[in-house]
């Protein structure tokens, strides 16, 4: 049986779900049967790099310095030109893009360079309701273009699906579903110590603890977390609140911090890879985004056995049930998720009970083996159409 050639082009190999998934993917795939490399630009930023892990798990890997996040016209069609030369001189069996920049550029490379077989998987659209109409409409046509000649479009949630066919994105046939994966032996709350946890982070062992993992950014928007934190300090004696992340609002969160009165009660920990450590010592976890694709956070947080407040948006519905793993709230409503946490800090056989279920839930859909073999069926799936 022939070795094929993948290519996983992805705009920024920083610390996120996009990145994690599409280093996950490289590391496990059949060695036997798939030959895996990944090109990236070069940025990573507040978010912290995943570069020199990806060169530890042995994949190879190529940095365009001219690919990058940000629109630049030269520099855009520069990593084209490069990109189109490496795919053509690597002879690549499939090209699967991940992200915004990428999944544009990638593809559009992919195809000039004749590769058979191109796939992109979105982590959340490269449009979105936020943006400017403008700038939402060229990247909805640049996706249609893309699509046309993409054989599959991977989505990690049913939202997605549906939000790419009603902006004219492809056919549904194209479309498959495979969830970014989490690896379940990490996240296990029985493998951690959580007081002595809590002692490293100076966290009270009688406090109970609500945190949040993610960048410091408008997408996730952290200003209105803190002003949830907020009300529930004003009602509940004894809470700690903990922020994991880093990002272009740290400024704002800190002076958002103090005029709640919170900077005594918080703790920061910036940047952190031993996030499974930082989740065992929540007791409930919150997420306030404005916009998901399906965030990678909320399944880990279960996997922990934590019950998860969240906003309904993206994907997220289809991973929270509400009141039995979480309660779903809507974007910029302060009021309902304070009272949802207030109630479960006094609830702490609710909590419990919500946690294991949300345990069992991600044990069934998120786990490694799993993502990796629909991952590869859909390669296999693929291959019969081309001569390799």
């Amino acid at each position: 049986m022939n070795t094929i050639s993948v290519l996983h082009p992805i705009t920024r190999l920083i610390i996120g779900g996009a990145q994690e998934n599409t280093m996950f993917t490289a590391a496990l795939l059949d060695k036997n049967r798939f030959q895996v490399e990944i090109l990236s630009g070069p940025q990573t930023g507040s978010e912290g790099s995943l570069i020199e892990e990806v060169r530890a798990c042995d994949i190879p890997l190529t940095i365009v310095p001219e690919l990058v996040r940000q629109i630049s016209p030269w520099k855009d069609f520069r990593a084209l030109t490069m990109i189109t030369r490496s795919m053509r001189k690597a002879r690549y069996i499939i090209v699967h893009t991940h992200s915004s920049k990428a999944g544009i550029l990638g593809r559009f490379a992919a195809r000039l360079a004749g590769v058979p077989i191109i796939i992109h998987t979105v982590h959340g659209w490269s449009f979105h309701d936020h943006m400017s109409p403008l700038i939402r409409r060229l990247y909805i046509q640049l996706e249609r273009l893309a699509a046309s000649f993409s054989n599959a479009i991977v989505t990690v949630s049913n939202r997605d699906i549906e939000e790419g066919l009603a902006a004219g994105i492809g056919s549904r046939q194209q479309y498959h579903l495979i969830r970014s994966a989490i690896p379940l032996d990490e996240f296990d709350p029985n493998n951690f110590d959580r007081n002595a946890v809590r002692e490293e982070l100076s966290i009270p062992d009688d406090a109970k603890v609500i945190g949040s993992i993610g960048r410091f950014s408008p997408q996730k928007n952290p200003l209105d977390w803190i002003r949830i934190a907020g009300k529930i300090n004003h009602t509940v004696d004894n809470v700690h609140f903990l922020l994991v992340g880093d990002g272009p609002l740290r400024s704002e969160v800190e002076m958002m911090l103090k005029s709640e009165g919170l900077w005594e009660h918080t703790t920061l920990t910036g940047l952190r890879r031993d996030v499974p450590r930082m989740f065992s010592v929540m007791d409930i976890f919150m997420l306030t985004s404005l916009w998901e694709g399906l965030p990678r956070t909320i399944p880990q947080a279960m996997a922990m056995g934590i019950p998860v407040i969240a906003n309904r948006v993206g994907g997220i519905p289809e991973v929270i049930q509400e009141g039995v793993t979480g309660h779903l709230c809507q974007p910029g409503e302060i009021n309902q998720p304070a009272e949802v946490c207030i109630y479960l800090i006094n609830h702490p056989m609710k909590r419990a009970e919500m946690g294991r279920k949300g345990r069992a839930f991600i044990e069934n859909e998120f786990s490694l083996d799993i993502m990796i073999e629909k991952i590869s069926t859909l390669y296999e799936d693929l291959l019969p159409n081309i001569h390799t």
